[in-house]
């Protein structure tokens, strides 16, 4: 038999746990669709509008980690989904104006988060150059395929297992799509 005073305790962390899970997951589904809207904003070149998004889901972020905590926060599933897109879209970001990848300021993401972005990054690469190619920008190409070339080098020095493999495999499907981009671009004799 257990304990009353047990049972009621259990209860009531158990409740305390579904409440705080609901609202987790509540603003990290609203994060990951300002994420997207942010990665799209950047394909269109609408830099404003990226800043924008980026800044409310900084916000959101610490408003999530001062209300739970970090070691809260890191076991739900949603919040991990929301900072993967968000990883994605920041270091997306970073690469197409041309900056270096870095840590983001002021949030706690582990290495899950950024490395599942950074390798997802590759694929918006793929895009980001498909869309410079069809403006004529042939020269955007050669540069977006450096960036994705340089960062898997140095992703190529993990050894990723499981998820982050996959991943990472992914990755490298979409370099190779980026490769092939430039070279029929170099065979067209665009630049």
């Amino acid at each position: 038999m257990i304990e009353k005073t047990l049972l009621e305790t259990l209860k009531e962390d158990y409740s305390q746990n579904g409440n705080e899970r609901r609202k987790i997951i509540s603003a990290s589904n609203d994060i990951l669709f300002k994420a997207k809207k942010a990665i799209f904003a950047i394909q269109k070149l609408d830099e404003k509008s990226a800043e924008s998004w980026f800044k409310e889901m900084e916000d959101a972020f610490s408003d999530l980690e001062t209300r739970f905590g970090a070691s809260r926060l890191i076991r739900e599933g949603a919040y991990k989904a929301a900072a993967e897109e968000y990883m994605e879209g920041k270091t997306l970001w970073q690469a197409v104006r041309g900056k270096k990848i870095q840590a983001i300021k002021g949030l706690n993401f582990d290495y899950e988060s950024y490395l599942g972005g950074v390798c997802d990054m590759i694929g918006e690469l793929v895009r980001y150059a498909t869309n410079q190619a069809a403006a004529g920008k042939f020269a955007a190409v050669a540069k977006t395929k450096k960036i994705a070339e340089e960062t898997m080098e140095e992703l190529a020095d993990f050894d990723m297992t499981g998820y982050l493999r996959t991943k990472y495999d992914q990755a490298r499907g979409h370099l190779r799509k980026l490769e092939q981009m430039a070279y029929e671009i170099r065979l067209r004799g665009k630049k």
